[in-house]
């Protein structure tokens, strides 16, 4: 005959009933309802918890020993990768930002790669920059475009007002 699980809940069922409705992620809401079948009596035994969620008995043991181990903070934990590490660091990435809101710009994103490489000693690609400019920073360059020294400005806006047609 299996044995009875000996552990000690110590939250409340309130308290597990109230997480259980609030928290967002599967993987949460299974390890705390593991918390609650024991609390409110209805599981016993590793095995009928594991029937239950349909994990492996050696899940539902590895879950426990976290909860003995650190309470429900460490059960609750869900690791993630670190991922990379960005290619702009934070200092470059606030120099840049200021030198985009400046009126003066850049004339193009390989402007902007002589740049980092100059002041921040970066070496960055062209796609790397345009790809953190325009998506991350939702930035634009900035620079005005010449106009044409052949056109009059105050004539065009002089043909615009008495012009019949909407511009």
């Amino acid at each position: 005959m299996p044995r009875r699980l000996q552990i000690v809940i110590e939250e409340s069922v309130e308290f597990l009933d109230k997480q259980l409705k609030q928290t967002r992620t599967a993987s949460q809401k299974e390890r705390l309802q593991i918390l609650w079948w024991l609390k409110t009596g209805q599981v016993t035994q590793h095995q009928e918890l594991a029937h239950r969620l349909g994990r492996d008995t050696s899940t539902v043991t590895r879950w426990l020993q976290k909860y003995r181990r650190g309470g429900l903070s460490q059960l609750l934990e869900v690791k993630t990768a670190p991922g990379q590490v960005p290619h702009l660091p934070p200092s470059a990435l606030a120099g840049l930002k200021e030198r985009l809101e400046l009126g003066e710009g850049f004339k193009s994103y390989g402007q902007i790669v002589e740049w980092l490489k100059g002041k921040y000693n970066l070496e960055l690609t062209y796609a790397t920059v345009y790809s953190w400019v325009h998506y991350r920073l939702k930035a634009k360059l900035k620079v005005p475009r010449p106009h044409s020294a052949k056109q009059d400005v105050a004539a065009i806006e002089q043909f615009k007002k008495t012009s019949p047609l909407p511009y």
